[in-house]
């Protein structure tokens, strides 16, 4: 029988796996995995280091997303996702808090999707730029 760990940034992980964004995939798999630690020990009822992990984890992510994005986007044309981003980690971080962890897993359902979602548009915004120009662009030359 094949066991399967829990996905809790699949929309994340395919948007940064399909832009060949390395660093953030690398993070985004990183974080799922810390994702998963800490829904086991919130359904377990523990207080398990788990728990404390995630929170540094997210950050990190966010950091990557706005490496990867690029830091002009992020907190211009991309604000409206980023502030997304950021409520959906703080319903999470209140889930974890709370030690709710079906509240914990409806709340990544929201930041995975926030967080794949400003990946997918700033990379459409770098193709629009670049068709504008001729010139082919990655999401990561909007940087500033």
């Amino acid at each position: 029988m094949n066991h399967r760990s829990p996905a809790f940034l699949p929309l994340t992980v395919d948007a940064a796996a399909r832009l060949d964004a390395a660093p953030l995939l690398r993070q985004a798999i990183r974080t799922d995995q810390a994702a998963s630690a800490c829904w086991t020990a919130l359904l377990a009822g523990c207080g398990a280091a788990a728990r404390r992990e995630l929170g540094p984890q997210l950050r990190r992510l966010s950091e990557a997303t706005s490496m990867q994005v690029g830091t002009r986007w992020w907190f211009a044309d991309g604000a409206g996702h980023r502030r997304r981003v950021a409520g959906a980690q703080e319903q999470i971080e209140e889930a974890i808090a709370d030690g709710d962890g079906q509240e914990f897993a409806l709340a990544f359902v929201g930041y995975d999707h926030a967080m794949a979602s400003a990946v997918v548009c700033a990379h459409t915004a770098a193709d629009a730029e670049a068709a504008g120009t001729g010139k082919h662009r990655k999401v990561g030359d909007l940087r500033a």
